[in-house]
């Protein structure tokens, strides 16, 4: 069965770092079937096993996926949001605008590194918001920021006729707002207690955390009807890991070290476009 390794670098690939990828699939007894260029991308079609191949890449300085040719084309995306779609974690941002900014942001970063419990480390940083006025909400949306290749990647799958589906451990306030911008399919995030015009401090029940994320995932293909290795799913938190290694495709992006170390695929120099070329969309590229 043939497989592709796909080189993706979205701010220009070095001509170098394909000919030492195609040095490498020689030296591994992988045969070359066919090398397929683009201005920012490369597929390089092969058969064979490449093992050793996250060691030898270490120098490339570009990101790589390998993948079955059979189901290279996905169907499916399910993407986190915060720090993914968007540069935002949205309840540092309001702890930053309570006066708590520091105490939410210690325990976040443990969560997203795998370090704490997500439902639990959730239920913590928004005990210290207890009290807090509703708009801080709004707030903080007004520093929303995009990651870069947002909109070109999820305007380029929609029309490719691909689902896209945002799944977040935060709140749906905010995600569905994202949905709206990225003309994403669905939006799936935590809801948030208020009372009074205030928060209370507790979150809604049930928490969406890693298993639900991965459930989804599997959910979303069941409904559409195809093969997990048809999906391919996009996060950067330890709460994102579980869905990532279940999907056809799982890519870390810019991702806490713990994620990055545990994935398959990781994108550190690309933006969210590198997504199309490992999905075999290379009109970015043109």
């Amino acid at each position: 069965m043939a497989s592709i390794l796909t080189l993706v670098n979205t701010s220009g690939l070095d001509p170098a770092a394909v000919d030492q990828a195609a040095a490498f699939l020689h030296s591994s007894r992988a045969e070359l079937l066919e090398t397929r260029r683009f201005q920012c991308s490369v597929d390089l079609i092969f058969s064979g096993e490449c093992p050793g191949l996250d060691a030898e890449a270490t120098g490339w300085k570009v990101d790589y996926a390998v993948q079955p040719a059979e189901f290279r084309r996905k169907k499916l995306l399910v993407s986190d949001m915060e720090m993914t779609l968007v540069r935002n974690e949205f309840l540092d941002d309001i702890a930053e605008l309570a006066g708590v900014g520091e105490e939410v942001q210690k325990i976040t970063a443990l969560a997203m590194n795998g370090q704490i419990d997500f439902a639990g480390s959730l239920k913590a940083r928004l005990a210290l918001l207890k009290g807090q006025p509703a708009a801080l909400l709004e707030k903080a949306w007004g520093g929303m920021r995009l990651m870069e290749g947002a909109e070109a990647l999820f305007s380029t799958l929609r029309e490719n006729g691909i689902r896209t589906v945002i799944v977040s451990g935060g709140f749906r306030i905010f995600a569905d707002r994202v949905r709206q911008i990225l003309k994403a399919d669905a939006a799936i995030a935590n809801d948030l207690e208020i009372e009074g015009g205030k928060l209370t401090g507790n979150p809604v029940e049930p928490i969406l955390g890693r298993e639900m994320k991965q459930r989804i995932l599997e959910d979303e293909a069941a409904a559409l009807g195809i093969d997990l290795r048809e999906t391919f799913a996009v996060g950067d938190g330890a709460n994102d890991l579980p869905m990532l290694l279940r999907a056809g495709l799982g890519v870390a992006y810019h991702a806490k070290p713990s994620v990055a170390a545990a994935a398959r695929c990781r994108v550190r120099y690309s933006d969210l476009r590198a997504l199309l070329a490992f999905a075999g969309i290379h009109q970015f590229c043109a």
